[in-house]
């Protein structure tokens, strides 16, 4: 008699032979929900008179079918995209749509460079124009035949015919700019939208970003083994995000699965990725300034406007007053949202997480740690360079710093000191200040009114300090993050006259002439 593992390997290689040859299986197992089977189709199912390699499209038993809306560049168009769209409806195939993500040629660097809500001063704000004009070339093909797939899916591979720039980090980092740009597009014309790749093209195109709270459509490619696809379900995804679908591939056709328990079904909109160690509260990807009223203890989002202004406040929730610290540390829990970091004012100093929503609001909060109350905590975002939020805690009673790295669950790992002497400093966490792509702190010298900027060196430490300006006694000072949209960190400050200033950081570990942003901000008792 066959032994049960016997089975369960004759029964799962039997599946995977019959999804090679493009059937669907008869006795899907019931788990949660049922898998679908289905294809993906782009411009080589086109005819070659239409430039196309003549590849067949799918057969009667497909369940599924993700259509291309770019030939294999962006900036291009799937040829037949329109009669792969009717042939979807006319033999009743729910659909997603993938468009492919590209670095831009310098032809197209000058041309879209300021045509995206990111100010193009900088280099980073003209890449993701570019990446946000990608999108809106996608979105018009879809928009000339009345497609409107529930998810696009966003293609992140090698393109010999446009290389990615790879090998340094700066080069990583200007791709992320180009896909957030992407991200941002299919945001703003209302689709839900999640990744395409695999593990050595991701981390050779990103350095392996983890974007947890993105969508991902993993491939296997070709198969080794029967259960690779299966596998690709569950294993941990290239960027750290939830797989929903998985891909193989052979000369002939490019086969799909759903992964359990995802029918096939919409997807929602994911929060943005500019969480850092401040935050996009509310999902515009514009970052934002949440403050607390003191008197009434109310908590309101001043949303930011991407252009160096803020909205009128929002409220958020009543009973705030009971807290002595208050942060945005960034996502805490890896689910692509912002979260709320908060202590007690009186107890044993308990520390408390609030999960962020990314539409504005929060979840009930969570308990996180007691014995806080000896600490300043400073929310500086990824300090140790492994894509994680983290915090920092000065001991009030002797200045010596800690670093607590995020576990990204909620919670953290062992501390680790960096440092000692910090007790004449009052700290913010602009994140990357001076344009390496690490994340660094600003220091007022209470004493003085220096400010001094410390250089994290990507790793849990320190490069030397340099001093970024003085006269800063007089000011209550935040870290919004990219206030003015053109993609570097910047500083809010507060005056004794309750005016509220935008000091727009430089990129280069500077700061611009400062803005104005308003008055009346002295009934304000926190600022994060």
């Amino acid at each position: 008699m066959m032994s049960r593992s016997a089975r369960r390997f004759v029964v799962a290689l039997f599946t995977s032979l019959a999804l090679v040859l493009g059937l669907a299986p008869s006795n899907a197992p019931p788990a949660q929900a049922a898998p679908l089977f289905g294809h993906d189709v782009s411009w080589p199912q086109c005819p070659s008179s239409q430039g196309g390699f003549g590849l067949p499209m799918p057969p009667p038993s497909s369940q599924f079918i993700i259509i291309g809306l770019t030939k294999g560049l962006a900036f291009t168009e799937n040829p037949c995209l329109a009669s792969q769209v009717t042939w979807a409806r006319t033999n009743g195939k729910p659909s997603h749509g993938y468009a492919m993500a590209t670095f831009p040629t310098a032809a197209q660097l000058s041309t879209y460079r300021s045509q995206g809500p990111w100010s193009s001063s900088t280099r980073a704000g003209q890449l993701s124009n570019v990446g946000y004009s990608e999108a809106r070339f996608a979105v018009a093909s879809m928009n000339r035949i009345g497609f409107r797939p529930p998810v696009v899916w966003i293609d992140v591979e090698p393109r010999p015919a446009q290389p990615w720039p790879t090998g340094t980090a700066q080069r990583e980092r200007e791709n992320r700019w180009v896909i957030e740009g992407l991200m941002r597009g299919l945001r703003d014309a209302g689709f839900s939208y999640g990744f395409y790749s695999y593990t050595s093209g991701w981390q050779e195109i990103t350095g392996s970003w983890r974007v947890p709270g993105v969508p991902v459509w993993a491939t296997a490619g070709r198969l080794d083994y029967p259960n690779e696809a299966l596998d690709r379900c569950t294993q941990a995804s290239f960027s750290g995000g939830r797989v929903y679908i998985s891909q193989w591939y052979d000369d002939t056709r490019d086969y799909n699965r759903t992964c359990d328990p995802y029918a096939f079904t919409p997807l929602a909109i994911p929060a943005s990725t500019l969480s850092g160690p401040s935050m996009d509260f509310n999902g515009d990807w514009n970052h934002d300034i949440l403050a607390r009223a003191r008197a009434s203890g109310d908590l309101r989002n001043y949303a930011g406007t991407g252009r160096g202004s803020l909205l009128q406040g929002a409220f958020v929730g009543r009973g705030w007053g009971i807290y002595n610290t208050l942060h945005t540390p960034g996502d805490l829990t890896s689910d692509g949202a912002g979260d709320i970091l908060v202590r007690d004012a009186i107890g044993n100093g308990n520390l408390w997480l609030y999960r962020g929503t990314g539409k504005g609001g929060h979840s009930a909060r969570a308990w996180v740690g007691g014995g806080w109350d000896p600490y300043t905590i400073v929310a500086p975002g990824d300090f140790n360079g492994d894509q994680r939020a983290d915090l920092l805690a000065r001991e009030r009673a002797n200045g010596v710093l800690w670093l607590y790295p995020g576990n990204g669950a909620g919670g953290w790992f062992p501390r680790v000191r960096v440092g000692g002497g910090w007790n004449p400093y009052t700290m913010i966490g602009p994140g990357d200040f001076n344009g390496d792509g690490t994340a660094d702190i600003l220091a007022r010298e209470d004493a003085t009114g220096s400010m001094w900027l410390y250089p994290g060196n990507g790793r849990g430490g320190w490069l030397p300090r340099s001093l970024v300006g003085g006269g800063w006694k007089p000011y209550s000072i935040a870290a919004p993050g990219d206030f003015n949209g053109d993609r570097t960190a910047d500083v809010v400050a507060r005056d004794s006259g309750g005016s509220l200033w935008l000091y727009p950081g430089n990129g280069r570990g500077g700061l611009l002439p400062r803005l104005y942003l308003g008055g009346g901000w002295w009934t304000i008792d926190a600022i994060f």
